[in-house]
């Protein structure tokens, strides 16, 4: 049910990356840069998330051929690019897995199937031929698919810059934590109110020399439950309370910070500042497709289809009545997705394929 204009299963140019604490491989990954290559499968994923990657395994469950196509230069979405590190508590069936775990897990799921990874490429256009449409990215390449699965997030996305301090970023100042590890022995100052900055927070309190969070006002956007483990931990927090300037010559060596309601300032030592004042997103091309956006998400029906024939969506961009967002619900939107778009790849498949259990096939 595939056909690639040069080898069987991936790109002429096409290279091939293992996570060696994984043994995940990604296969058929298209840097940005490399020379368009033609690509022929049954299903397009437009994002290489969690949503993304399950809807990877389902399809080959199904029998499709895939290819997953991803603006970064890694498969993971925001949690790889985000919080790798970051403890997840939330995914049924792991009572807690790091994010780095979690992407993992879900590659080797996927590579059952050898789906393609064209990653470094965002999708830009769309144009529909007879019984598929072809979709081409940003760097030239074109991949023709029966269908389309749209599981990017929240789009592109970009953090919210620190207003001072942008002069240390890469020298102390950072908006994500890759690894904890550089931060041992340090004195951290971690600012932002939200579920990033106390899961930083609370991640950085073993090994950091301190760890305060700052937060402009004394309401929080975080879990109550993170919270509360904050407030019970070494960690200080600071309400009404932000960055007034950062100091250091190479390095962040010490942060100024303002109490807002009294205009009151004090200096602390500081090597890293984590600014985690969330992120914008933009769907970029995809607002040319002629999707029905409602507030930068995709509007989709109860089987996921868009209304734009061929394609569909799952995940964080969708939007719909009810909707939560959880990589826990993306999980199901994408299975809903895979099921419902079975017919336009092969007329005669069912919606409901059957239980995993009944081929040994793994779930």
């Amino acid at each position: 049910m595939v056909t690639q204009s040069a080898d069987a299963h991936q790109p002429a140019n096409a290279v091939t990356e293992t996570d060696p604490a994984a043994g995940a491989s990604v296969t058929g990954a298209v840097r940005s840069g490399t020379s368009p290559v033609d690509t022929d499968v049954d299903m397009l994923i437009v994002g290489a998330g969690p949503a993304g990657l399950y809807g990877a395994y389902y399809a080959g469950f199904r029998g499709m051929s895939v290819a997953l196509m991803d603006s970064l230069p890694e498969a993971g979405g925001q949690v790889t690019a985000m919080y790798p590190e970051k403890v997840i508590y939330d995914i049924a069936g792991l009572p807690a897995v790091r994010g780095r775990e979690l992407i993992d897990a879900l590659l080797i799921q996927a590579n059952q199937f050898s789906p393609t990874y064209l990653l470094g490429q965002q999708a830009a256009e769309l144009a529909h031929k007879p019984d598929a449409v072809v979709v081409t990215s940003s760097q030239g390449l074109r991949v023709r698919a029966k269908v389309v699965v749209i599981t990017g997030g929240l789009g592109t996305f970009a953090p919210r810059p620190l207003p001072t301090g942008t002069a240390h970023l890469g020298r102390g100042l950072v908006y994500f934590v890759p690894k904890l590890d550089v931060h041992t022995g340090q004195d951290v100052i971690v600012v932002g109110g939200g579920d990033s900055a106390f899961d930083w927070a609370l991640a950085l309190e073993p090994i950091a020399r301190s760890v305060t969070l700052v937060h402009r006002r004394d309401r929080f956007r975080a879990h109550m439950s993170t919270v509360e483990r904050v407030e019970a931990s070494s960690v200080e927090i600071l309400t009404f309370t932000e960055v007034a300037m950062v100091h250091g010559e190479e390095w962040i060596e010490k942060v100024e910070l303002v109490q807002t309601r009294t205009g009151d300032r004090h200096v602390r030592p500081a090597q890293a500042v984590v600014a985690a004042l969330g992120f914008t997103a933009d769907l970029g091309p995809l607002t040319r497709w002629n999707l029905t956006i409602d507030k930068r998400h995709i509007v989709v029906d109860p089987t996921m289809a868009t209304g734009v024939e061929r394609i569909f969506a799952a995940g964080d961009i969708t939007e719909y009545p009810g909707k939560v967002r959880l990589i826990a619900t993306g999980f199901g939107e994408a299975a809903t997705a895979v099921n419902n778009a079975a017919p336009l790849v092969d007329p005669s498949a069912k919606i409901f394929p059957g239980h995993s259990s009944d081929d040994g096939t793994g779930g």
